[in-house]
């Protein structure tokens, strides 16, 4: 089984967009049984709430089933339970590391974009932005890429 954290500032768009985008995904290709799917912050500001009404509201208009979902923070011990740690942004990337600590010795954490020709790039935070449109369009690009790469490893 492959284990896939994402993980966002909030826990609340980007990274509960990303889980509900790639659980969907392993869904229609029959894979559910293999992939272990779950998201955190790397905050603690929204603790408890749900996904984003944007978010929400986004996955409705795509046909793809929002993951009923608490946001909650990321903790140390993950590392060791998750095979792939995806933040979406650089400082996503920077409190992921700052809350594991070790330096990322097996090379887990990544961008989602990392798996696509866009290696390097952020996924913009749309609530700051309030574009759901264009963080689906990224989040589905970098979850299609992710689901490739995990299949190279069944």
């Amino acid at each position: 089984m492959i284990k896939i954290l994402f993980v966002c500032h909030g826990n609340i768009c980007r990274s509960t967009m990303a889980q509900s985008v790639f659980q969907y995904l392993t869904d229609q290709a029959g894979l559910s049984e293999q992939f272990y799917i779950d998201s955190v912050a790397t905050s603690q500001e929204e603790i408890g709430n749900p996904p984003h009404y944007g978010t929400q509201q986004k996955l409705r208009q795509v046909g793809i089933p929002c993951i009923p979902h608490r946001a909650r923070q990321m903790r140390r011990d993950e590392y060791d339970q998750f095979d792939y740690i995806i933040g979406m942004d650089s400082w996503n990337i920077r409190n992921i590391n700052r809350i594991l600590g070790n330096g990322d010795p097996d090379g887990k954490v990544s961008k989602l974009l990392d798996f696509t020709d866009r290696k390097g790039q952020d996924i913009a935070d749309p609530w700051y932005t309030g574009n759901f449109d264009e963080t689906y369009r990224d989040v589905k690009e970098g979850c299609e890429a992710l689901l490739d790469e995990c299949l190279l490893r069944l």
